[in-house]
């Protein structure tokens, strides 16, 4: 009887099982925080200044784009290299729009820019564009585009919000530049 007594005195004393399930849980908690709580930060970190995913929302950038598709937009190159060029496809946040939006640079800071039927000139030229554009929409200018400021259109013409509505863009509201589609699987691969 005395050998029953003592097993249960040494499974009650301090370090039994309930002091070690608690460093169990403490271990694992730790180890869980030094996982989640880097990729959280580092994702935050890419986010905000290196890239993010976006969704394409309507049909303003059809054929080339087309709505739901999801692209990443790279932040990097207007910060540290260059500016917007002529073609870029740039995801801009404007303050007075609820959504961002995705449009192409057509214009760029101090030319004149004029849009009849569809039809972009820029100081009196018709802008020869690389890109598949649907023509439509409403005519513009000729205005002159200020500094730091760039003319973005859809390429679906006729069916696009753009800087024919809300004048062109100064560079701060542009998120950057569309980079890669990589939804839906048809159309994987980098925008152009």
């Amino acid at each position: 009887m005395e050998e029953i007594v003592a097993e249960v005195k040494i499974e009650q004393e301090p370090g039994g099982p309930r002091p070690q399930a608690a460093r169990w849980l403490l271990r694992a908690l730790r180890e869980v925080a030094e996982t989640v709580i880097p990729a959280v930060v580092i994702a935050l970190i890419i986010n905000l200044f290196l890239a993010q995913a976006t969704q394409v929302l309507g049909q303003s950038m059809e054929p080339n784009l087309h709505t739901a598709q999801r692209v990443v937009v790279e932040k990097v190159t207007y910060r540290f290299f260059h500016g917007p060029q002529r073609g870029d496809i740039v995801v801009i946040d404007l303050p007075e729009q609820s959504d961002m939006l995705i449009k192409r640079v057509i214009g760029l800071p101090g030319e004149t820019i004029e849009v009849r039927g569809g039809e972009v000139f820029i100081e009196g030229e018709q802008l020869e564009e690389a890109w598949t554009v649907n023509s439509g929409g409403g005519n513009y200018g000729p205005k002159t585009i200020p500094p730091l400021q760039v003319f973005v259109m859809g390429d679906n013409r006729g069916a696009s919000n753009d800087s024919r509505n809300f004048g062109p863009v100064h560079i701060e509201y542009i998120v950057g530049h569309a980079w890669f589609s990589y939804w839906p699987a048809e159309y994987v691969g980098f925008v152009e």
